[in-house]
């Protein structure tokens, strides 16, 4: 008899533990969920769009030298010492498909032609073969269209062949990639290259250019400075290291 407690009871206890409610073991921490949601590392560091901010566009085509379009986006992407954002920076390309730059990356962009948005500047930059870009009407079409509107149109290295092919800075001046400001004459002889063994960089009205690569780093920087303030070009600087790559023997 003694036996058969001893078994009634240890089946009790387990049909106890079989039919209690586990919904509150299913709940979560909030601590833990708070944390696990601010680190998230997709969300955290999305941009937002606002309509209200001024919009940097940056081109890109199969092709493209990566640097030119990181060095824009890295100073236009940088919030203020308090922490806000300042302007959109997008992405534009003929289609939504990825591109693949020079050096293999693929970079998916944010709009097409078709729907890109108002820009207040438009950015282009450079391939080391431009003669698909210089022949792809519908790259050409697009820089013509948004020169339109634009405050600022910049092109970085042989970007300048495509300010050159769309005309819209003719009798300004411009430069080019080292090497490329001859023939850059001779094909557009209505712009004024500038000699670039000496010029790094140039701003002719609403024109900005440079010799592109690294030196692309420098029409943004001084962009960001007339459209935002000195203070806050310092602090971009500041920001990316930039003393420390200009004294980095010492």
């Amino acid at each position: 008899m003694k036996d058969f407690r001893i078994l009634v009871l240890i089946c009790t206890i387990v049909l106890m533990g079989c039919n209690t409610d586990k919904s509150n073991s299913k709940v979560e921490n909030p601590e833990f969920t708070a944390t696990e949601k601010k680190s998230d590392t997709l969300t955290k560091h999305l941009k937002p769009f606002k309509s209200e901010l001024p919009t940097i566009g940056l081109l890109m085509y199969n092709g493209v030298l990566q640097s030119e379009v990181i060095a824009t986006s890295d100073v236009f992407t940088k919030p203020t010492e308090d922490g806000r954002q300042l302007f959109n920076v997008v992405t534009i390309a003929e289609t939504e498909n990825p591109i693949t730059t020079e050096e293999g990356m693929r970079f998916v962009p944010d709009y097409t032609f078709d729907d890109c948005p108002k820009l207040t500047a438009l950015f282009v930059p450079s391939a080391y073969d431009m003669y698909a870009q210089v022949h792809n009407e519908k790259i050409v079409n697009f820089i013509k269209e948004k020169n339109k509107e634009t405050e600022y149109t910049v092109s970085n290295c042989a970007g300048a062949q495509l300010i050159g092919k769309s005309g819209i800075a003719d009798g300004h001046k411009i430069v080019t990639w080292i090497g490329g400001g001859e023939q850059l004459q001779k094909d557009y002889p209505n712009l004024k290259v500038q000699n670039d063994s000496l010029v790094t960089y140039i701003k002719d009205g609403k024109f900005l250019s440079s010799n592109g690569n690294l030196a692309s780093y420098i029409p943004a920087l001084e962009l960001v400075e007339i459209m935002a303030s000195t203070e806050h070009r310092k602090f971009v600087e500041s920001y990316l290291y930039l003393d420390r790559l200009q004294n980095w023997k010492e």
